[in-house]
C-alpha cells in the first residue's frame, strides 16, 4: 500500500475528503518525525513504538574494493517495533 491508498483508505473509514485525510496523516507524520530529532520516543498503545538508536561508528569493507575499508561514522537510527497487539493480528 502506498501513501495514496493509505489517505483513500482513511478517507473512506473517516468519512472525510481525501485532501483533508492527507492534511491528517502529513500532520501524524511530521509531528513522529519532529519528535524523533527531538530524541523522544512516540508510543501508540497497542500499534508500536517509534524511536532513535545510536549506532557505534566502525569499519567496513568497500563493496566495489573489498581490500580497502572505509570509516563508517557514528549515526542515529529511526525504529519501528511493533506492539502485541499488531503482532497477534499480523499473526493470525
Amino acid at each position: 500500500m502506498n501513501k495514496a491508498e493509505l489517505v483513500s483508505n482513511v478517507a473512506d473509514k473517516t468519512g472525510l475528503k481525501k485532501k483533508d485525510a492527507e492534511a491528517a496523516l502529513d500532520a501524524v507524520l511530521e509531528t513522529i518525525q519532529e519528535a524523533l530529532v527531538a530524541g523522544d520516543s512516540v508510543r501508540l498503545i497497542g500499534f508500536g513504538n517509534f524511536e532513535t538508536r545510536s549506532r557505534k561508528a566502525r569499519t567496513g569493507r568497500n563493496p566495489q574494493k573489498p581490500d580497502t575499508t572505509i570509516f563508517i561514522p557514528a549515526s542515529k537510527a529511526p525504529v519501528f517495533k511493533a506492539g502485541k497487539s499488531l503482532k497477534d493480528a499480523v499473526n493470525k
